[in-house]
């Protein structure tokens, strides 16, 4: 049963109380109000992470920087595009680095709001929203609030996310755009195979460890079972 002195903790008294009302437990019918002003208040909440990580992504530093130490806008310039990229060719690769790991935090930035959340890291509701929130992010660098919504591709941004939800797949990921590249000179068709392939390695790593851990839990057991044996 639920107390009400749980509901100090919003996240806790919210997740017990759900659990409850579903198992049709006693104690859940005194509740029904604060359960749907919870619900409401959680997904108010959820939502709110969302804006907040469109608003990251739309913080635009090739704009900002070009505009407050060179007075010009990158977008009046070489592709019209406020990537790394363009900034590269028209402020110089100096500034083309630091917009790309501006760009690149952005997308860590926003998918790491989902430690603000009741999810316990690695299932599959913590990395669908991560996806969420990183989506945002990248839909922000597209069409940035700030800028009259004219953003940049989303490359450095999706990176930075992807990046956020499993590194390793992320490095496995850069050996194939690297590979892809050398083979076409296309850096589309390279972020392409790249971004295709990490679901599938994230997949992979993700059931390896699960596999491992469950294996290693397994054979500690064992030696437990036979020492006391």
């Amino acid at each position: 049963v639920v107390r009400k002195n749980e509901s100090a903790n919003f996240f806790t008294f919210f997740n017990k109380l759900a659990a409850n009302c579903a198992a049709k437990k006693s104690g859940c019918t005194g509740y029904k109000i604060n359960f749907v002003f919870m619900n409401l208040t959680y997904w108010i909440i959820y939502g709110a992470f969302i804006i907040l990580a469109y608003l990251v992504g739309s913080i635009s530093s090739s704009i900002i920087l070009g505009k407050l130490i060179y007075g010009i806008d990158v977008r009046d310039y070489g592709s019209n595009n406020p990537g790394a990229n363009n900034t590269q060719r028209v402020l110089g690769w100096k500034m083309g680095l630091t917009v790309l790991i501006f760009d690149l935090l952005k997308g860590v930035a926003a998918a790491s709001l989902v430690f603000f959340l009741p999810f316990t890291p690695e299932t599959n509701s913590f990395v669908i929203t991560q996806i969420v929130f990183g989506f945002a992010a990248i839909m922000g660098h597209i069409f940035p609030i700030y800028h009259n919504f004219r953003g940049g591709k989303g490359v450095a941004t999706l990176c930075g996310v992807l990046l956020a939800i499993h590194p390793f797949a992320v490095l496995i990921c850069t050996v194939i755009f690297l590979i892809v590249f050398l083979i076409t000179k296309y850096v589309s068709v390279s972020v392409i195979a790249a971004v295709t392939c990490f679901p599938f390695f994230v997949n992979t790593l993700f059931a390896l460890k699960r596999n491992t851990k469950s294996f290693a839990n397994s054979r500690f057991s064992q030696v437990s079972i036979n020492k006391k044996n």
